[in-house]
């Protein structure tokens, strides 16, 4: 597919697709601005060029006009972010964006309103998506967060560019991180998939058993796989619907000389609070009453020798409930491991909500090779599957 530096972009409109889709205070106020500063490098590659931008995105899941859902509110934001002037359009297709599209001239910006104010947009309609395309000249789309959707601004809407349509520079940064773990990745590769259930990360696994070295599973998932072999896991979460197919899981792992590394031993408790007793059991032994919220030492210690010489690191998951301090010294003991494996020459890619969550918050999302700021997305690559919104570039 083309990158938006492969394009004519002198004097042209340029529409698009950026993930704006950031969360707000009570007085609409931006609190992260993470996936503004992202759209940067694109925007500005489009006005060096010489063209002028005209940025759709959503915000939220409105019924209809929602007022405090307008991307009105993010306006100065994105206008300090940028360093100039961000024109507003008050619709998305109607007068009010025709007007101010056709007057944009070149090094100028125009930000539309919210595309979900219009059903069309995620009914994927193909009229709506022409009335966005006659807005410009070409197309491209730097929305990772929503490439796995076939809406009308993210996918159908590319139709309408035969020629003149790209890849944004974060969604270029996006498929290379993914590429580097999933195809190119120097050995040993290692993948972390930790969270809460088995159910929701089958499809990962089933598709990455052949491009990993390495597997460690941790979080809730981790029981299942013990409570199958037999251990006892207490209280701890677990899928019983599921353990005959974790041991299917580590045949196959076994088959295709695949290491899979679960903890030994966890910091349970008899409460699901950060306030409550806890002590240090090992995974197979759990007493009923108790339930494992965090992995314990000896865990941590094995997982750290296989972090430091991995080579190409997949983080997707934590290792315990972090949101609670006295269970957050699993997920932060992994991300120490994986900024030291990174200091020394690996690649680490981060992705997936909670994993996303937790390098943020304990400072490790500048100590990683890369963070993925697409949760659905990233998930739907890591399973092989083809995300719309990139096919569509291609076609």
């Amino acid at each position: 597919m083309k990158t938006l530096d492969q394009l004519e972009l002198n004097g042209k409109k340029v529409i698009i697709r950026v993930d704006f889709n950031v969360p707000l205070n009570e007085d609409q106020h931006v609190t992260d601005s993470t996936r503004i500063i992202a759209a940067k490098p694109t925007i500005d590659a489009v006005l060096e060029a010489g063209g002028s931008c005209i940025l759709m995105s959503h915000l939220g899941r409105p019924k209809g006009i929602t007022p405090e859902l307008s991307l009105k509110h993010i306006v100065p934001t994105v206008a300090e972010i940028l360093g100039r002037e961000v024109k507003f359009a008050a619709d998305v297709i109607g007068e009010d964006a025709q007007a101010k599209a056709a007057s944009l001239q070149a090094g100028e910006i125009l930000l539309l309103e919210n595309l979900r104010f219009h059903a069309e947009e995620t009914a994927g309609d193909t009229d709506f998506a022409a009335a966005l395309a006659a807005l410009a000249d070409v197309y491209i789309n730097d929305a990772f967060g929503t490439a796995h959707r076939a809406h009308a601004s993210t996918t159908i809407i590319a139709q309408n560019f035969p020629a003149n349509k790209a890849v944004g520079k974060l969604l270029q940064q996006e498929i290379e991180a993914i590429d580097k773990v999933l195809k190119t990745g120097e050995k040993p590769v290692l993948a972390i998939l930790g969270g809460s259930k088995v159910s929701s990360k089958i499809t990962i696994i089933e598709n990455i058993l052949d491009k990993v070295d390495h597997l460690i599973i941790g979080g809730g998932m981790a029981y299942t796989f013990v409570k199958a072999q037999g251990g006892q896991v207490g209280n701890s979460i677990c899928e019983d619907d599921y353990l005959d197919y974790t041991l299917e899981l580590l045949e196959k792992a076994k088959a295709k000389n695949v290491q899979i590394h679960l903890p030994v031993d966890v910091l349970a408790t008899t409460d699901f609070s950060n306030d409550t007793e806890r002590k240090v059991i090992n995974i197979n032994e759990i007493p009923s009453g108790w339930e494992g919220l965090d992995a314990g030492p000896k865990s941590l210690e094995n997982f750290k020798k296989v972090v430091l010489e991995a080579k190409t690191i997949l983080w997707n998951g934590p290792l315990g409930v972090f949101e609670f301090s006295n269970f957050a010294k699993g997920t932060i003991d992994l991300g120490t491991f994986i900024d030291e494996s990174t200091a020394n020459g690996a690649f680490s890619l981060v992705g997936g909500g909670d994993s996303v969550a937790a390098v943020k918050q304990f400072g490790f999302a500048d100590k990683v090779s890369y963070v993925s700021t697409g949760g659905g997305a990233m998930l739907e690559s890591l399973e092989g599957k083809t995300l719309p919104g990139i096919a569509a570039l291609n076609e």
